[in-house]
């Protein structure tokens, strides 16, 4: 049994270090493209400067377009109020955006919070992946994800919806299997885990192209 327990522990350290890996490789990905915009700040602006002083506002207008599409793609201005929370969702959502996935986000938490950071990582991180990997089937014009988080009384509200290209998803055995085949499905259960060790709630909801999850954990 102890043998099992130490197999199985050693299973779940993998995975939450494969996890922040990846995590972490996401936020330097994004920090990599702030960090390129910022150094051709300069140029961007001899070039503004160029056009303004020849009176030529149609190129001008045209370049300053093409900055902000630029722009949008590494913004990182959400800010819940805590850090890790912010760190975590601006990586995903930069990851997301890079798939050409819509997301809409709203989010307040606590600065200070019981819940652990690797555990938030845990359940935020699979939220946010399962729901790039629904959104990636469908075309472009339909992904989108939408994120919600507040404080709810004492315990800590998040609710991720997605679009996706199944039909309603019946549950067997009190929950819905995964469409990921034999092997998949570790992130859910390792979900579960964390939300029944924090005496949390879980409900996930499916609709024809949409699937839903919302979480309350208490602080």
């Amino acid at each position: 049994m102890r043998l099992l327990d130490k197999l199985i522990d050693k299973r779940i350290a993998q995975y939450q270090s494969g996890l922040l890996t990846a995590h972490y490789e996401e936020m330097e990905n994004m920090y990599s493209q702030v960090r390129g915009w910022r150094h051709d700040y300069r140029n961007h602006i001899q070039v503004l400067g160029s056009y303004a002083q020849a009176g030529d506002l149609e190129s001008l207008k045209a370049y300053l377009k093409e900055l902000r599409a630029d722009l949008e793609l590494v913004d990182t201005v959400l800010k819940t109020g805590n850090k890790m929370t912010d760190v975590i969702l601006n990586g995903k959502i930069s990851l997301a955006k890079s798939r050409d996935i819509t997301v809409r986000a709203d989010a307040h938490v606590p600065v200070s919070l019981t819940t652990s950071e690797i555990d938030l990582c845990i359940i935020m991180g699979n939220l946010f992946d399962n729901a790039i990997e629904a959104c990636i089937a469908l075309p472009k014009e339909e992904r989108l994800i939408r994120v919600y988080m507040d404080m709810k009384n004492t315990q800590l509200y998040m609710s991720f919806t997605n679009t996706t290209a199944q039909k309603k998803q019946k549950k067997e055995a009190g929950r819905f299997r995964t469409t990921k085949g034999t092997g998949h499905g570790y992130g859910l259960v390792r979900i579960d885990t964390i939300v029944e060790r924090c005496h949390g709630y879980i409900s996930r909801n499916s609709e024809d192209g949409a699937f839903t999850t919302e979480i309350l954990l208490p602080q």
